[in-house]
């Protein structure tokens, strides 16, 4: 009999016992008096609980901010029941949404969904009006197992409706189970909101995140959009010193040294061989006398029909991938996570190598047929839980060999545990679409909390204007470069530009990369993004649209970066800031023109060239 609980919340009951040590950034505290409950009609729990009791507890942390505490029991050991919990609030002054999905459009929220686990996005969805201030953000703690989010507005009332759907997805048998939903209505700017989310995940047991060496935020050369599976060993150490000229420290090799199959499936893949490369140390050794680290890339979850080792994992494959002639690996068997570890943990002893780029984590899953038992040679039921301790012991072991491994994932799987496994998160495929890997970036650096976040590798035609293929790099100025066009293809001055812009990155790493960030108009897809450090802010401006330093304070200096193809920049002051020095620069850092001049209250118009830039000091 399907058993619909309506629950009303039991504010404090729970006080300070919390399951988590709460952040005290963002200005988070327990607070006793003035308490502003959660204005919903009540929080409903629909499904069959096959013999659960389901409590759920409201913990007021301050005005607009609570913690509902979920926990889910019985007395003995049960598949747990898919169940949702539904709630409702008013569509009262908001005009846009955001969430860690792919798509572009933040404004159409007559259906939001979001399917989130381990390997998959992060379980968070956010609410604002067209001020860009948060009006109704939640989470949920849990980022382990798959959940399914969602909110659509109803016609009939104009409400939001919320719900969250647990065990879904086939689990196994458990006795007890919690989590946590944080619910954020203060006023404020949207990615604060997000913000303090991810300081929350982070303060959850297991949830730490890993700290990102200093070679995680320097820029990247990638053979993938270059060379693709065709790799030449001489080429790369040709662009390799083109790119430590230009300031780029690290190389990643990816897909192809290890197989000659080149169709660009996986069906070869699986023995971890150099075929391509077989004096890969040698290689390693030669990208580290240039002065550069080397990385190199991994399909974590495959092994091709056509491996040597494909027959000695028959029966530990979760599903087949015909299109790419591949299988999936079961994590749940130690000799397949200690497979995969070795692989690495030998790659990085024998070659020297300095970090991996660990692809297609997303597809660790189940299928209809998944069986959820800890039997038959398996030592985790859970197929997420055992991804949990593949990464958490490919880290540990890792670095024993070395402290500062490079690790890199990409979109997806760049959630708040992918965080303690990975230091650089790396935006999804967008090859030469400068707007999407903006907005790639930016929606991966709001969860990303001080991991070093990566662009998609930028490509362009090498007859592109240089103007326009500075736009590539513009676009992503506010992550860590990876560049993979062929230098030897592009014009002299394209490298000049690339040059100018890879030494700006990162004499002002600090800034663009460890500021307060500040994207602006999620809807407009980011046309405007503000990095503020402790002496300088730096502005991007990729419409037409006005740059208000309000928030500028007092800092001394600020740069403001023309990332389109028209020559006008609009500054709105509230007040009068005083008098300073501008220095304007064209696409490769020519200087163009020196002034001083005051910036008085009202608004200013400055001429600065297409991908160019102006630098403002004050006197």
């Amino acid at each position: 009999m399907r058993l619909v609980l309506s629950i009303l919340l039991l504010i404090g009951l729970w006080g300070c016992n919390c399951k988590t040590k709460l952040p005290q950034k963002g200005n988070i505290n327990l607070m006793t008096s003035d308490i502003i409950p959660f204005k919903s009609d009540s929080i409903k729990i629909e499904g069959d609980l096959n013999g659960f009791q389901v409590e759920l507890r409201s913990q007021q942390l301050e005005n607009g901010l609570e913690i509902i505490h979920l926990k889910m029991t019985n007395s003995r050991a049960a598949t747990p029941p898919k169940f949702t919990l539904k709630w409702s609030f008013p569509s009262i002054d908001i005009a846009k949404f955001w969430t860690p999905n792919f798509g572009v459009n933040k404004a159409n929220y007559y259906q939001v969904n979001l399917n989130s686990r381990s390997t998959r996005l992060a379980p968070v969805i956010s609410f604002m009006n067209t001020n860009d201030e948060n009006r109704f953000t939640f989470a949920i703690a849990d980022a382990l197992q798959k959940v399914q989010s969602s909110a659509y507005i109803m016609e009939e009332d104009a409400r939001f409706h919320c719900e969250v759907v647990f065990f879904d997805e086939k689990h196994p048998k458990i006795k007890n189970y919690e989590t946590e939903i944080i619910i954020d209505r203060r006023k404020k700017p949207f990615y604060k909101s997000l913000t303090n989310i991810t300081d929350w995940w982070a303060q959850h047991d297991g949830y730490s995140p890993a700290t990102p060496p200093s070679n995680a935020f320097l820029p990247v050369y990638s053979t993938w959009y270059s060379y693709h599976q065709n790799l030449d060993v001489d080429a790369i150490i040709e662009e390799c010193k083109t790119s430590k000229q230009m300031g780029i420290e690290t190389l990643i090799v990816d897909d192809g040294w290890q197989t000659m199959d080149n169709k660009r499936g996986y069906a070869y893949t699986g023995d971890w061989k150099p075929e391509r490369i077989p004096e890969m140390k040698e290689f390693v050794d030669r990208v580290h006398k240039i002065g550069m680290k080397f990385m190199l890339w991994y399909s974590v979850p495959f092994i091709g029909k056509e491996a040597k080792n494909f027959d000695q994992f028959k029966g530990k494959y979760l599903y087949n991938w015909e299109s790419q002639g591949t299988w999936v690996l079961d994590p749940r068997y130690p000799k397949v996570r200690e497979f995969i570890i070795s692989t690495y943990e030998k790659a990085i002893e024998d070659w020297g190598l300095d970090g991996l780029k660990l692809d297609f984590m997303g597809f660790f899953g189940p299928r209809k047929n998944t069986e959820f038992t800890a039997n038959n040679g398996r030592d985790y039921a859970s197929i997420n839980q055992a991804v949990d301790v593949l990464m958490s012991d490919i880290m540990t072991r890792l670095k024993q060999v070395n402290p500062d491994i490079l690790i890199e994932f990409r979109q997806p799987y760049i959630g708040p545990l992918m965080r303690k496994y990975g230091n650089m998160l790396r935006a999804a495929d967008c090859p030469n679409m400068a707007t999407i890997n903006r907005v790639r970036v930016t929606d991966t650096r709001l969860l990303a909390g001080q991991s070093a976040v990566h662009s998609d590798m930028l490509m362009w035609h090498p007859n592109d204007p240089v103007e326009h293929a500075a736009l590539q790099i513009l676009n992503i100025i506010f992550s860590v470069p990876q560049i993979s066009v062929t230098f030897n293809k592009i014009p002299e001055e394209h490298q000049e530009m690339i040059a100018y812009w890879m030494n700006y990155c990162n004499t002002n790493r600090d800034v663009l990369l460890k500021g307060e960030f500040q994207p602006q108009m999620p809807d407009h897809l980011y046309p405007l993004i503000k990095s503020i450090g402790k002496d300088k802010a730096i502005i991007a401006v990729y419409d037409q649209v006005f740059i208000k330093t309000s928030s500028f304070g007092e800092l001394p200096a600020f740069d403001v970066i023309n990332a389109r193809n028209s020559k006008s920049l609009v500054l709105l002051n509230s007040v009068d800031l005083g008098i300073y020095q501008a220095d304007v620069y064209n696409y490769k850092g020519d200087h163009i023109s020196s002034q001083k001049i005051e910036l008085t209250r009202g608004a200013q118009v400055f001429y600065v060239p297409p991908s160019g830039l102006i630098q403002l000091n004050k006197l």
